[in-house]
């Protein structure tokens, strides 16, 4: 893997990681248009590393929200007098709504490096669950706000999360679309879906660097891509936070699905191949 291939993968990894579009499903896209070989171990831990660069710029967005929720929790662990605050229990909600991830993320690992980096699974993914998220944004409420979610929401979102385990169903796309699904406002879920992400993201990094490393990748790209998308997703949160305030997600949607429709034309075509 060349510098440059680094810095176009960190730009796609900070572009679409917080945006209901599949990060992986895109990395494993570009990186096959990159004459990499997308189920290869090394690949699929470059990938999985630079989410870390990702994952640091929504901590750093939300620096003053985790502080807040870490010091309530704790605050509460030790004084039960504390234990209805907000902040407190919002604090279990991650721990709780991330659990589903780690369990099947690590019983499934092997399906997931491999099988599942078919391009052909990227494309059907994209496009089933582009339909769930119009049908979430139709048919549901969006009438709870933050301060009214419940660990049945956070357990929930957190099991549907499970599901981006496949490329191209977008692991923000999941959570987003559970939450709305339970009634939340569209910022309510996407500020969820974000906090949930933490967890999962910062395991599958530290999980996968061993195979990213041993593989050949590099440490060089590996840091070039994950401070590169660092920079790139910073800018992406700000702005999905700012858009959900006020649009649907169908418009993601629409994009998924011709994405998808576009990937099984080559594939079909034998522009390219699956693997």
């Amino acid at each position: 893997m060349t510098i440059w291939d680094s810095i176009i993968l960190g730009i796609v990894e900070g572009l679409t990681e917080f945006l209901p579009v599949s990060s992986t499903g895109h990395l494993t896209i570009v990186s096959k248009m990159l004459g990499l070989k997308i189920d290869d171990p090394a690949v699929t831990g470059y990938t999985a590393v630079i989410q870390v660069g990702a994952i640091a710029a929504v901590v750093l967005y939300f620096w003053k929200d985790i502080q807040r929720i870490a010091v309530a929790w704790v605050r509460g662990l030790l004084k039960p007098e504390h234990r209805g605050e907000f902040d407190h229990r919002m604090g279990w909600y991650v721990i709780v709504g991330s659990l589903p991830i780690v369990i099947v993320g690590f019983l499934a690992r092997d399906l997931i490096s491999g099988p599942l980096r078919s391009l052909w699974w990227v494309a059907a993914a994209l496009i089933v669950w582009s339909f769930v998220m119009v049908a979430a944004e139709r048919l549901s409420s969006k009438s709870r706000p933050l301060e009214r979610i419940t660990m049945t929401d956070a357990i929930v979102m957190g099991i549907v999360q499970c599901l981006a385990l496949i490329p191209g169903v977008s692991r923000s796309g999941a959570t987003i679309t559970a939450g709305l699904f339970r009634g939340l406002d569209r910022v309510a879920a996407t500020r969820i879906a974000f906090l949930l992400g933490i967890p999962a993201l910062v395991g599958a990094g530290v999980y996968e660097l061993k195979d990213a490393l041993n593989g050949g990748v590099g440490a060089v790209p590996l840091i070039v891509g994950t401070i590169v998308s660092f920079v790139v997703a910073y800018a992406s949160v700000a702005w999905l936070i700012r858009f959900v305030a006020k649009h649907t997600i169908e418009v993601f949607a629409l994009y998924r699905v011709l994405l998808g429709i576009v990937l099984i034309i080559l594939l079909s075509t034998s522009t390219i191949t699956a693997t």
